[in-house]
């Protein structure tokens, strides 16, 4: 038997749809855009289940068209009044698809007519579902129908579509087991669609399907999902490497490298829910986020929560359902919600929407099942809520703090390297010596602005003492606001996150309150 041949692979929705036919729901709304999909899997469980059901689809171009059973309906009505008048001519026992029938929710006559036939087929077999991409349903359809939500489809649906596509075109795969499962992998969260012109594109790219691929089809998701309202996809780009200090975060992560593994299912290990990362500007949050994606070697996706919010009665809250819903399809990934705290400001003229979205996202941290690792940055711990930071939302809440002066030596040899000149070259001791109060975007900062003056006399190589006077003429943050690094610092000092820095002997607790005092900056 080819892979074409094989069954198509049970689904939850199909067993759901079972469910609801059985149970002689007469209105069924399926919000997605994959039209063909869900067509697809009406006609199969009408063919599977007992009893048997005709299946009939209608447009308002060619009208009626019967898919499965009872052929003898032969009437052909365009307009939406007169075909859902034409309903009641269907066999008892049917299921009729409607497409695109949220272009006509504005038409009173027709919600009153789809109501009436909601209420009068509770009497018989007959089901109608629609199919539409609007997330808005009318208030009054809502109390009659059963709205679902239809999932982008699984690793199993995914794989028998690959099967097929290859089986179809005669071409023997060359994907290794392990290949195979990173491709499926990375094309969750495509819909069906989308996810067999990537299989094509690669097999025509290269004769076949192979390892190679996998980046392809990473790299067509990503733009798939720069189309989405709230998810921006990112690319592996920072090694730990690339990240100066932070030692103890570092080994947190490491230590869970493996926890998205079936070993640590079998093990007995929970998947990790996710960490807080909070602290003083420029220290590094949204480049460790991008760090733990690559460490782990996951999807990295940054929830623009700004985003969510629509205009619209419920379009917040609906955008907020389907960002998350999506991560969960492409899990194991990494959610980056970046400066959570300005994210949900609560305003007093959103009608509470700001209130309705938090929530909704509290509770998905809370109750989330599928490995989504959430990493939330944040720099004012005074506008973050209590119940966002309280335990069972967040594995760890970390600090990051200052660089110490170890941190800040390898924070210049990290950005010396980034830019092709080699740190043996300069004397890093004296540049973290008087870098003291610098985070690392300030460092940062100063290497390039030093690499400018070197490159205008003569592109010569920079030099220590360029990045020394480059120093000179910044003030640091730690200086220019001060009285929030101190607050900042408070609170670690309080116990209440755990240092994301390795504990130094001449920065600790109350003195590096102290130390904070007495940092000036450097004057020529």
């Amino acid at each position: 038997m080819t892979p074409a041949a094989r069954e198509h692979p049970e689904t939850d929705f199909g067993r759901r749809l079972n469910i609801s036919l059985r149970a002689r729901v007469t209105l069924i709304v399926v919000l997605t855009p994959e039209e063909e999909r869900v067509v697809a899997e009406v006609k199969g469980v009408c063919e599977r289940w007992e009893p048997q059901r005709q299946c009939i689809t209608w447009d308002i171009v060619d009208g009626y068209t019967v898919i499965t059973g009872n052929r003898n309906f032969l009437t052909q009505s365009r307009d939406p009044l007169a075909a859902l008048d034409d309903l009641t001519k269907t066999d008892e026992n049917a299921v009729i698809i409607l497409k695109d029938f949220h272009e006509f929710w504005n038409n009173p006559a027709v919600k009153r007519k789809v109501r009436n036939l909601a209420q009068k087929f509770r009497y018989n077999r007959r089901t109608i579902l629609i199919i539409t991409p609007n997330q808005r349903v009318p208030e009054e359809i809502r109390d009659d129908a059963v709205i679902i939500h239809f999932p982008p489809p699984g690793a199993a649906e995914l794989a028998f579509e690959l099967d097929t596509l290859l089986a179809n075109s005669g071409i023997v795969s060359a994907l290794t087991k392990a290949g195979k499962e990173k491709v499926i992998q990375a094309a969750l969260g495509m819909t069906l669609n989308q996810a067999r012109r990537s299989f094509a594109k690669a097999i025509v790219t290269h004769g076949t399907i192979d390892d190679r691929d996998i980046d392809r089809i990473i790299a067509d998701k990503k733009d798939i999902l720069s189309q989405t309202d709230a998810l921006e996809f990112y690319s592996f780009t920072e090694t730990a490497e690339n990240v100066g200090g932070l030692a103890v975060l570092k080994e947190w992560l490491r230590l869970r490298e493996r926890a998205f593994t079936e070993e640590a299912r079998a093990y007995g290990l929970p998947a990790p829910k996710g960490i807080a990362l909070i602290g003083i500007p420029g220290t590094g949050k949204s480049l460790a986020a991008k760090m733990i994606a690559n460490l782990w070697h996951l999807p990295l996706l940054r929830l623009d929560v700004g985003a969510l919010f629509g205009s619209l009665v419920g379009e917040s809250e609906e955008r907020t359902r389907r960002a998350l819903s999506l991560a969960e399809t492409i899990a194991p990934c990494i959610l980056w919600v970046d400066e959570i705290e300005k994210a949900f400001a609560f305003g007093s003229g959103d009608a509470g929407t700001s209130q309705r979205v938090f929530a909704h996202l509290l509770t998905w941290m809370q109750d989330k099942t599928a490995p989504c690792f959430v990493v939330a940055t944040a720099n004012n711990i005074a506008a973050l809520p209590p119940e966002l930071l309280r335990k069972g939302r967040f594995d760890e809440i970390f600090f990051l703090d200052l660089p110490n002066t170890e941190e800040r030596r390898e924070i210049f040899s990290v950005h010396v390297r980034k830019r092709q000149c080699l740190p043996p070259e300069f004397d890093l001791d004296l540049l973290a010596q008087e870098s003291e109060g610098y985070v690392g975007a300030e460092i940062e900062q100063t290497v390039i602005d030093a690499m400018y003056a070197a490159f205008n006399e003569n592109m010569r190589r920079v030099t220590t003492e360029d990045i020394r006077r480059s120093l000179r003429t910044q003030v640091p943050l730690s200086i220019s606001q001060r009285e929030t690094v101190t607050a900042l610092r408070a609170w670690l000092a309080e116990g209440r996150a755990l240092s994301a820095s390795a504990a130094v002997k001449e920065r600790s607790g109350t003195d590096q309150l102290v130390a904070l005092e007495t940092i000036t900056p450097i004057r020529p």
